[in-house]
């Protein structure tokens, strides 16, 4: 069932999504090489709670911690861990996850550390215009196919692979909500899109193969030929003339 937001709920989902960008800003002025992604963890668990939040993944379906953290050729719900100490070159995918006054924030960024090589900093780029591309086609009377085939589009046009065995979803007073919100498809199709729906956009990109394979730790995902993957996300509201990225400074 599809969930539609009033006026004060996405305030109140803009006040997650707020907290969730700035754990993922603490999280990027900290990573450097030699730091582990326990590390980052640590600090995005510690600044959600000072702002009255819950961290969002932190147990949810058994998974161990309040970030995903995943490195290089793994595309999403990388474990954070101490024994993963990142180094020069390495790009790394945070994903968080909020609940504050009841309703969930979601958001995600990519972004290398130290030195990262042209074809990781062209493929972060892509993923990145991908979300924006699809942000842009949020609107009411659009369907959920316009911000597929947006993100589909660009990225392919760039010769990289979209993923399909991850997708983005609904959001509002759960994590996931209805619809699911695919990064490929075809414009004009899916559902029409009204006001106070709430989605969280993620492309999950890749420098080759789109497949995917999951490590023995039973979450973590990588992509299957070995090559670098990129992962950005919005929480995003249909208004009633357009859209509003939650959390972002209005």
């Amino acid at each position: 069932m599809i969930v539609l937001k009033s006026a004060s709920e996405l305030d109140a989902m803009h006040h997650a999504n707020q907290v969730v960008h700035r754990a993922l800003d603490a999280v990027r002025e900290a990573a450097a090489p030699g730091v582990s992604t326990a590390d980052l963890d640590a600090i995005a668990e510690e600044l959600i709670l000072s702002e009255g939040g819950v961290p969002a993944f932190k147990g949810y379906r058994g998974f161990p911690a309040t970030l995903c953290t995943s490195v290089n050729d793994e595309i999403v719900h990388g474990i954070p861990s101490g024994k993963i100490r990142l180094r020069d070159g390495d790009l790394l995918s945070v994903d968080c996850g909020v609940v504050l006054d009841g309703f969930f924030g979601d958001a995600a960024v990519s972004f290398g550390i130290g030195h990262v090589n042209g074809e990781a900093e062209r493929l972060m780029k892509v993923t990145k215009r991908c979300l924006d591309r699809a942000v842009d086609e949020v609107a009411p009377g659009k369907r959920l196919g316009d911000i597929g085939a947006a993100v589909q589009s660009h990225a392919e046009e760039a010769g990289f692979g979209v993923v399909r065995e991850f997708v983005g979803h609904g959001i509002g007073r759960s994590l996931h909500e209805e619809p699911q919100v695919p990064n490929y498809g075809n414009a004009g199709r899916g559902q029409i899109l009204k006001p106070g729906l709430v989605l969280a956009i993620e492309p999950m990109i890749t420098a080759g193969s789109w497949r995917v394979k999951i490590d023995d730790d039973g979450w973590t995902a990588r992509t299957e030929d070995g090559k670098l993957a990129a992962h950005f996300e919005y929480s995003v509201a249909v208004t009633s003339d357009g859209h509003r990225v939650l959390g972002l400074e209005e």
